[in-house]
Formats: structure tokens, C-alpha cells, sequence
């Protein structure tokens, strides 16, 4: 007798199997959350390389719940294929973990540990995809439908749930722990594999009260294999043989009528299929270009709030707990009265211009956000800026012109970079400087594709030059980056949050560090005269890229802020109608192609559908990865690229939808049963003929 929740239809066994679904969904979104970021800043992998990772990591995520299913369906049943894949995915989170941990081996190591890692997570999470919503259903008796609806309901709700929470707290640990020296990935992944340690023993435990059933085989397998064997069959026929009406009808010898004319009904559906990738190929960026793109966003809302650019991905999981109920009790009604037939293909489609305006929207944020960016020299070419520390105005004389025609202010902040030709991979150049009448001449040697800064000051001698190579490259989590330039003939040590810069004296330049968003009034700046105290550096901006001159006036050293790169003037609020758009095209999309999926199929060959349905995903996500690796677009140029892909499949889209036939497969059923009782009288041939017709007659024939 299956033990009930006081005194209600409800399993108590299934109270296990929502808390393990809720941690093993905390488990997958934390970790994915943080992970375009930690390819980026942490194995330093470029924006593409990153991108590409990240998608060929979520595609086989939703290749793996096929070998999940065969696996459950033919072989361990759904309960030993749960427990043995979680085992699985608990092994791919540590490895992962452990591969975050600076301390443990080289670059090379961790890249390796990293890559392991990943692919026993996807096996582990895309085995057990297809199982547990399965097993949590098996769990109601036949008679207790309503129990079983609601059942999946808070199934659902314990996801999104879990994908919430994970994606507003592991930035946080990413970000606001530090150890090691910086973000703290080891955190970030090492909780999520917590999560899924206590999904497993949540899940075991509850093992004495389950509800089993063996293995039955798999619906997926003998579809194929009839299939295989049409083709197979159809190939051979011999040149008397007569033409059958459909290529599936070669099946004839060996499978029945039956499974025969169901598989028909799942090819009609799955050749919709087809399209759909492209939708989510735009949907699944929101954890990588969207990340990126908020990386080179202000994340400040006001001066007390700031939102990580990893956290931003929430939107999606607050939002469609907010868009469901809207759409269903306003929306679709409201748009029923209006007298317009709003079928599930039509809200699709929709769904697909939903997203397409989304990824506008990111184009429009795109061209925005890249106004604050320097861009790099081009070969033959390289970039410099002036700093005067020379006391007056100063003036520069280039062998190949005037790059800078004006007189240079002293203590001026450079407004932008001067691209210098060289016509050369490298090239030495004598510099002219004149100052109150008194001219001096300096020889520096520069680089192509590199930023420089010229640093002008005065000695005894006359005027001296400095070059020293500049950093124009914004940080990788968004954070400001900063340097200290020292004029003193002693040291000084100037402590940043946690980052210590020790600024040799002699006109040196420290190294550039990443240090955090925020307000500095009384920075620890220590020196052996005493004569460095509080530094007063004001607001160090998101993205922005600093010198700080420390200069001695009155016998007090006073830092001079000076913006090598601009800040990012782009508010991060500037995603939210992206995110609102995906959203809703999510809403439209995803859930109602679900639905008609269903509605479309016989019961049996609902997985057949749910199968073809991650496979959409798998491939949209592969064409990500081809795109970020292959097209070498700048990001704006590649978001428009995508729109355009997704408008072009939405009118191919749109045309397949309005001549499919919508059918009912309960009334395919009935016809089957009321045709087996005349078998034995029937032949074959009159009775195909009979079920046809039956056939036309119960298809509803609505249209996009």
C-alpha cells in the first residue's frame, strides 16, 4: 500500500522527488550561471572561444537525454538509471570544482579538469532529464488524474524555483567572496555540487516508498527500427513490386498498421521541427553574448545597489513566472474576443518575432555599450596618449606630422588615444617637444597594434621622456582597472581594497589590477617621509581603466585620476526589454510547442516527440557555437545576423504551418479499435481502405 500525505491522494514519496528536482535544478543553472564568466577570466579564454564552449556544453546536454531514456526504458528502469547518472553528475561537479582551484596544477590542468568535468555533467543531468518528471508521475495510481496535474505543476514550480535562486546567489559567491587571490569559482562551482550531493542522498532516501516499474522497452528504439527497416525494405523491393502510398507502408511485413500510421502522425510533427532550432539559438545567448554584454554595462542602480552581470540571467526565471498566468487569463482570451483564431502554431510563430525584436533590442544596447570601447590599432599603426607633467604647456613634433596639433595643458586627462603610423612592425621616432620657447627631442621606439602613453616631465637636464605600454582592454567581470604612476624620488605602497600597488620611485608605473566598483575617499597609501596618508580617488566606475598620477603639493602627495578608458555609460537596466521579449517569446513558443506536440501524438509516442523536441535545442545550440567560432562578426553585426536568421525561419515557419492538418489521436484510436474487431472479416486491403476514410473524416481541418 503506497504510504499518502495526511490523509490525501498525494505519494509521500513524491515529496523526494520535488526536493531532488529542486537542488539538481540549483545544481545545473548555478553552475551555468557563472561559467561564460569563468572561461573568460579565469582559464582566459577569448569572447568566442567562450561562447563556443559554453554552447557545445549546454548542446550536449540535450543530446545526453536520448542515451537517458534508452538507458531507463530498455536496460536499469527509471529508478537505477536516476541514482547511477546522479552518481555521475555528482563526480562531473567536483572534478569541475576542484579544477577551479588555482593551488591544483597549471593552467593546462585546470583547462582539463574544467573540460572533464562538463562532460560528466552533461551526461549526468541530460541522463536524468527525461526520468524524473517520468518517475514522479509513475508514482499516482490511475485513478488520482488530478493529483498527477498538480503534481507536475509544483514539479515545475520547484525548477523554476531552483533556477532562480541559483542565478541570484552563485555570482554572488563568485563575486563577493574572494579567495585565492580573486573571484572565488571554487565557491561558485563547489555549492552547486553541494546542491547535488543532497539531491542524491534526498533522493535514496526516499527509496524504500517508490513505486517501481521494470523496464518496458523504448519507444524511441522501435521507432527507429521500423523506420530502418521501411527504408531498408523500399531500397530492395524488386522492379515488379507495386508502389505503396506512403514509404512507411514498406514496413508492413514486420511491424503493425498500427505503429505504422502513429509514426506517420509523430513525422508530421517532427518535419516542424526542422525550423526550430534557430529560436533556440537566439534563447540560449542569454547566458553567454547577454552576459558578455552586461560585462560592458554600468551595473549600478543607484549607489547602494549593484547587480552582477552573471545575475542578470534571473530576468527569465522571475519573468516567466509572471508571464504564464498573464498570458493565459489575459492575453490569449483578450486576443480571442478580438475574433482572432489564436492556434498553438500562430502563438509560435509569434514567439519567434518576440524573439527576433529581442535580439534588435540587444543590438540597439550593442551599439551603445561599444562607444566606450578603444578600439586596437590595425597593423602598421599604434596608439598613443600624452600625460604633461612638465609644468606648462607643452608642444609635440612627430617626424610624420602632428598628431597632436594643439599644446598639451599640464596635468591634462588625455581626451582620447592618437593613432600613430609607423608603416613598420616596429619603428623608432625622434619627438620634438618644445615648452616655454625650449625645445628637447627624445627617441622612442613603438610597436604596431600597441597603446602607449607618453609621460613628459622635468629634470634638471630638461625635459624627459617616458614611454610605457597601456592596457585599453576593459576587464573581464566589468570592474574598473587601475595604476599608479609614482613622480617621487621614494617608494610608496597604496592598498586598493584588497590589491596592494607598490609604485617604485623614479616615474614608475605599477602593473594594472582589477579592483572593485565603488567609492574611495581614504585609500591606505604609506611612505617612509609620512608624507602619504588618505587618498582621496573619488568613484572608480564599471569598465572604466585608470592612472593615478601621485603627485607632492604643499608636502602632501595628491593622486591625479586621469581615464585611459572610459567608464561604461550604458545603464544594465537598459536589458530589461531584451530579457521581456525573450521572455514572452519563450512563453509563446516553448510552452505552447510542447502542448501541441502532444496534443498531435498518440500517448505512446509522446516521448518520440519529447526526444525530438531537446534535440531542436541541441542543434540551435550548435548553431551558436559554428556562428561565434566561424563568422568573425563584431557582436552588434552578429545579434542582427541572428534576427534576420530567425525571420527568414519564421516565414518558412509560418508557410509549413498553414498547410499542416491538425488531428485528434484519440479519434486515430478509436478508428483502430473499432477496426480490430472486423479484422478476421476484413481483408487487408478493404480495410486500409475503410480506416482511410474514417480517417478524413474525424481530421480537423484548422489552419494556421
Amino acid at each position: 500500500m503506497t504510504k499518502k500525505l495526511c490523509g490525501t491522494n498525494y505519494p509521500v514519496s513524491i515529496c523526494f522527488i520535488v526536493v531532488n528536482e529542486f537542488c539538481e535544478r540549483f545544481s545545473y543553472y548555478g553552475m551555468k550561471a557563472v561559467l561564460t564568466l569563468y572561461f573568460l577570466t579565469y582559464l582566459h579564454w577569448d569572447k568566442d572561444l567562450s561562447t563556443a564552449i559554453y554552447h557545445a556544453f549546454s548542446s550536449l546536454c540535450y543530446f545526453t537525454p536520448i542515451l537517458g531514456a534508452l538507458i531507463a526504458d530498455s536496460w536499469l528502469g527509471k529508478f537505477k538509471t536516476i541514482v547511477y547518472l546522479s552518481i555521475v553528475y555528482v563526480i562531473g561537479h567536483v572534478v569541475k570544482s576542484v579544477g577551479a582551484i588555482p593551488l591544483v596544477g597549471d593552467s593546462n590542468m585546470h583547462i582539463a579538469l574544467s573540460m572533464v568535468g562538463l562532460i560528466l555533467i552533461a551526461f549526468g543531468t541530460g541522463g536524468i532529464k527525461p526520468c524524473v518528471a517520468a518517475f514522479g508521475g509513475d508514482q499516482f495510481d490511475e485513478e488520482d488524474i488530478s493529483e498527477r496535474q498538480k503534481f507536475f505543476s509544483i514539479f515545475y514550480m520547484s525548477i523554476n524555483a531552483g533556477s532562480l535562486l541559483s542565478t541570484v546567489i552563485t555570482p554572488m559567491l563568485r563575486a563577493d567572496v574572494q579567495c585565492f587571490g580573486g573571484d572565488c569559482y571554487a565557491l561558485a562551482f563547489g555549492v552547486p555540487a553541494a546542491l547535488m550531493i543532497v539531491a542524491l542522498v534526498v533522493f535514496i532516501s526516499g527509496s524504500g516508498m517508490y513505486k517501481r516499474s521494470p523496464p518496458q522497452g523504448n519507444i524511441l528504439l522501435e521507432v527507429c527500427n521500423c523506420i530502418g527497416f521501411a527504408i531498408k525494405n523500399r531500397w530492395r523491393r524488386s522492379k515488379d513490386e507495386a508502389e505503396r502510398k506512403h514509404w512507411l507502408d514498406w514496413a508492413e511485413e514486420k511491424y503493425s498498421k498500427r505503429l505504422i500510421q502513429e509514426i506517420k502522425m509523430v513525422l508530421r510533427v517532427l518535419v516542424l521541427y526542422i525550423p526550430l532550432p534557430m529560436f533556440w539559438a537566439l534563447f540560449d545567448q542569454q547566458g553567454s553574448r547577454w552576459t558578455l554584454q552586461a560585462i560592458g554595462m554600468n551595473m549600478s542602480f543607484g549607489e547602494s545597489f549593484v547587480i552582477k552581470p552573471d545575475q542578470m540571467q534571473m530576468l527569465n526565471a522571475l519573468l516567466i513566472l509572471v508571464f504564464v498566468p498573464i498570458f493565459d487569463l489575459i492575453i490569449y482570451p483578450l486576443v480571442a474576443l478580438c475574433g482572432i483564431n489564436v492556434t498553438p502554431l500562430r502563438k509560435m510563430a509569434a514567439g519567434m518575432i518576440f524573439a527576433a525584436l529581442a535580439f534588435g533590442a540587444a543590438t540597439l544596447v550593442e551599439l551603445n555599450v561599444i562607444k566606450t570601447v578603444v578600439s586596437p590599432a590595425p597593423a602598421g599603426k599604434c596608439l598613443l596618449q600624452v600625460y604633461n607633467l612638465a609644468k606648462g604647456d607643452v608642444t609635440l613634433q612627430f617626424p610624420s606630422g602632428t598628431p597632436f596639433p594643439q599644446p598639451i595643458p599640464y596635468l591634462q586627462d588625455p581626451p582620447n588615444y592618437v593613432t600613430i603610423p609607423l608603416e613598420a612592425p616596429s619603428k623608432e621616432m625622434l619627438i620634438t617637444v618644445m615648452l616655454n620657447g625650449e625645445s628637447s627631442v627624445c627617441t622612442q621606439t613603438f610597436k604596431q597594434e600597441e597603446a602607449y602613453s607618453l609621460i613628459l616631465y622635468n629634470q634638471t637636464t630638461g625635459i624627459q621622456c617616458k614611454l610605457v605600454p597601456d592596457n585599453i582592454q576593459k576587464s573581464g567581470d566589468g570592474n574598473p582597472i587601475l595604476r599608479f604612476l609614482n613622480t617621487q624620488p621614494e617608494a610608496i605602497n597604496v592598498t586598493v581594497a584588497d590589491e596592494t600597488f607598490h609604485a617604485i620611485s623614479g616615474y614608475s608605473m605599477t602593473p594594472n589590477k582589477t579592483v572593485p566598483y565603488g567609492e574611495y575617499h581614504d585609500v591606505s597609501c604609506r611612505m617612509n617621509s609620512g608624507k602619504c596618508s588618505g587618498l582621496d580617488l573619488g568613484l572608480l566606475e564599471f569598465g572604466a581603466v585608470y592612472t593615478v598620477i601621485l603627485m607632492e603639493e604643499l608636502d602632501l602627495i595628491k593622486p591625479y585620476k586621469m581615464v585611459d578608458v572610459k567608464a561604461n555609460s550604458i545603464n544594465i537596466a537598459w536589458q530589461i526589454p531584451q530579457y521581456v521579449l525573450i521572455t514572452m517569446g519563450e512563453v509563446m513558443f516553448s510552452i505552447t510547442g510542447l502542448e501541441f506536440s502532444y496534443s498531435q501524438a498518440p500517448a505512446n509516442m509522446k516521448s518520440v516527440l519529447q526526444a525530438g523536441w531537446l534535440l531542436t535545442v541541441a542543434f540551435g545550440n550548435i548553431i551558436v557555437l559554428i556562428v561565434a567560432e566561424g563568422a568573425g562578426l563584431e557582436q552588434w553585426k552578429e545579434f542582427v545576423l541572428f534576427a534576420g536568421l530567425l525571420l527568414g525561419v519564421f516565414i518558412i515557419f509560418s508557410i509549413m504551418a498553414y498547410f499542416y492538418t491538425y488531428v485528434d489521436p484519440e479519434e486515430v484510436e478509436k478508428v483502430y479499435l473499432e477496426d480490430s474487431g472486423k479484422e478476421e472479416n476484413d481483408d487487408d486491403n478493404k480495410k486500409e481502405k475503410t480506416t482511410d476514410m474514417q480517417l478524413k473524416k474525424r481530421v480537423k481541418s484548422t489552419r494556421l
